[in-house]
């Protein structure tokens, strides 16, 4: 299991697989997770709502994002701070990607929501069969800096229409701005001006304290000056939203193969998202609070949440590290924050969805422009920048092609940058050479060129990586190279320090039984140090054991040159003794022919 802190924290030794975020329940906290619980919902009911404009459904499902999924998580997840709701980034890429198939807003549209959810669940499932929670480490934090900027920049782009007023033309952030700027003789001022003054009451009860829930402040107040203004009349509100609990189903489609797989690539794309995300949040809050987490029972809860969202017709939830700080700064430290949201959400949909039908759209445009503002991340790309150039502009190019292209082009070509950066980074190794330190009286490590001899005929190579097909080619150019050392004396033993080299595929060991032969040739013998026992393997598998002779592998560099240093005091010992043998033959052929 993984674990932030493996044997501390308030969930130590707790293993049933379901309620881990739960138990063992903290008796003193419990009134601190329930005042949590009731902070994310004042926050985040008018956040959902606003997530729905960005997906496009209408916006009662918001609220359903909260009810069963955020409580099946709660049950079914092992860690005890991740809120998992509505997210703007995997509504983006639905959003994006369904453009098209179906009318925005229709009931097929909200059935195709419904069904990506189900299939990104089935994702979670089988990830989590197939133990696939590393796969999360496989998206670098470059990457994910620039494509949820990139999110932000579209999501906010395509806003400015609901905060002006104005008709929304698309999904394309750069035509609708566009769009937007010969539009502003349409200006609606009413929308302008409710929107100002839920931008103010926001931000404003933000600098004045965190935990001011300016947002559901701004959402009641807009829906009393609604009513007694009757603002209806100037502008658009969500009109009449039905009261009651979501009718539980599989979604209304005419089920095919042509459509699921049409919508594979992005379910799977959303499933990506979802892991690389939640993982990250969990992973982020359980150091903080000496908590453990496990990334595999955190999918089957991910994988519940989604297959209750698309069961009760809305769509696709993540892991929200927003909500997940408002529970944190709330005081929150248990699940059971979560499941308080979803109860203040249920009394919602039963007794107060009335007063929602005066909301004035602009309020949630207000709202997401916000949020989608809050993800574009200047100062970690700044520092991104300071701290690796090169690894910026793979983040900046990632943002771009969110924003230009599209967000599901964007999370693929994500994936793809963070294994390039990966292979980039660990296919040609920075290797050296251990050398003798005189003035310690130690070892150290130093450049390839010019190289150093540890001791008289013996040089110690370290490689810093595992031996495969795309890094073979460097270990021989460079092993064959040290074997032109010559000073401070010819060399006859070249030993690999191996305690980084993890594996050897099949065309490195080709290319070891290669340099082991050439270097044979020109006298030197070829050793290795700190092989692991599962390398070893490797060696006897590939035939390297054999080849390489007796007593070629050491369990240490000492032991190499303790060895090497045997062997040539033996060996000038015994040219000692020729040399002596040979004297004294001289000598007698001389009495001889005196």
């Amino acid at each position: 299991m993984t674990q932030a802190s493996e044997g501390k924290g308030k969930g130590k030794g707790f293993s049933l697989p379901i309620l881990q975020g739960i138990l063992p329940i903290d008796r003193a906290g419990v009134g601190r997770d329930v005042i949590a619980g009731f902070t994310l919902a004042a926050l985040s009911i008018p956040g959902t709502m606003g997530y729905t404009k960005i997906i496009g459904t209408p916006v009662i499902t918001g609220l359903y994002t909260i009810l069963i999924p955020m409580s099946l998580f709660a049950i079914f997840g092992s860690s005890r701070h991740l809120s998992v709701n509505a997210d703007s980034a995997t509504a983006a890429v639905v959003a994006a990607a369904l453009a098209g198939m179906a009318v925005r807003g229709s009931d097929e549209w909200l059935a195709l929501c419904s069904l990506i959810a189900l299939m990104a669940g089935a994702f979670m499932f089988l990830a989590r069969v197939m133990r696939l929670g590393f796969l999360a480490d496989f998206l670098s934090r470059t990457v994910l800096t620039g494509f949820l900027t990139g999110v932000g920049v579209q999501v906010s782009l395509l806003e400015v229409s609901g905060l002006l007023g104005v008709h929304s033309t698309g999904n394309h952030p750069l035509t609708e701005i566009l769009h937007d700027v010969r539009s502003l003789g349409e200006t609606n001022p009413y929308a302008v001006a409710v929107s100002l003054a839920v931008l103010l009451i926001i931000v404003g009860g933000r600098k004045i304290s965190q935990k001011i829930p300016g947002g559901l402040i701004a959402v009641l107040a807009a829906i009393a000056a609604s009513w007694a203004l009757n603002l209806g009349a100037h502008l658009e509100t969500l009109g009449a939203v039905p009261s009651g609990l979501p009718t539980l189903g599989l979604p209304q489609l005419d089920w095919s193969w042509p459509l699921i797989w049409k919508l594979l690539p992005i379910a799977l794309a959303c499933f990506v998202v979802i892991l690389a995300q939640s993982a990250a949040t969990s992973r982020a809050y359980a150091a903080r609070f000496d908590d453990r987490f496990d990334e595999n029972v955190d999918m089957v809860g991910l994988g519940m949440a989604n297959l209750g969202a698309g069961l009760s017709g809305t769509f696709i939830v993540n892991g929200s590290p927003t909500n997940t700080e408002m529970v944190a700064s709330g005081g929150g430290r248990s699940q059971v924050s979560q499941l308080t949201t979803s109860a203040i959400v249920l009394l919602v949909l039963l007794f107060l969805t009335g007063p929602l039908a005066y909301l004035p759209a602009a309020v949630l445009s207000a709202i997401v422009f916000l949020v989608a503002v809050k993800m574009i991340d200047i100062q970690g790309m700044r520092r991104i920048y300071s701290e690796a150039r090169a690894e910026f502009w793979v983040a900046l190019l990632t943002a771009a092609t969110v924003v230009v292209v599209g967000v599901e082009q964007g999370i693929v070509l994500a994936m793809v940058l963070s294994l390039l950066d990966h292979v980039r980074r660990g296919y040609r190794g920075n290797n050296t050479v251990i050398a003798a330190d005189k003035r310690k009286k130690g070892w150290q490590m130093v450049p390839l060129n010019p190289a150093q001899q540890i001791a008289p005929g013996l040089l110690v190579y370290c490689f810093s990586h595992s031996l495969y097909y795309a890094n073979c080619a460097q270990f021989s150019e460079e092993v064959l190279g040290l074997a032109k050392t010559r000073a401070p004396a010819p060399l006859d033993c070249l030993c690999v320090e191996a305690a980084a080299i993890g594996d050897v595929d099949f065309s490195a060991a080709a290319m070891l039984r290669s340099v082991c032969l050439l270097l044979r040739e020109q006298g030197i013998r070829l050793v290795f140090a700190n092989v692991s026992p599962a390398l070893h393997a490797q060696f006897d598998r590939h035939g390297l054991t054999e080849l390489l002779g007796a007593n070629a592998i050491y369990g240490s560099v000492h032991a190499v040159i303790v060895d090497h240093e045997e062997k040539v005091a033996a060996a000038a010992a015994t040219t000692a003794i020729d040399s002596g043998e040979s004297g004294e033959s001289d000598k007698s052929d001389d009495r001889a022919r005196t």
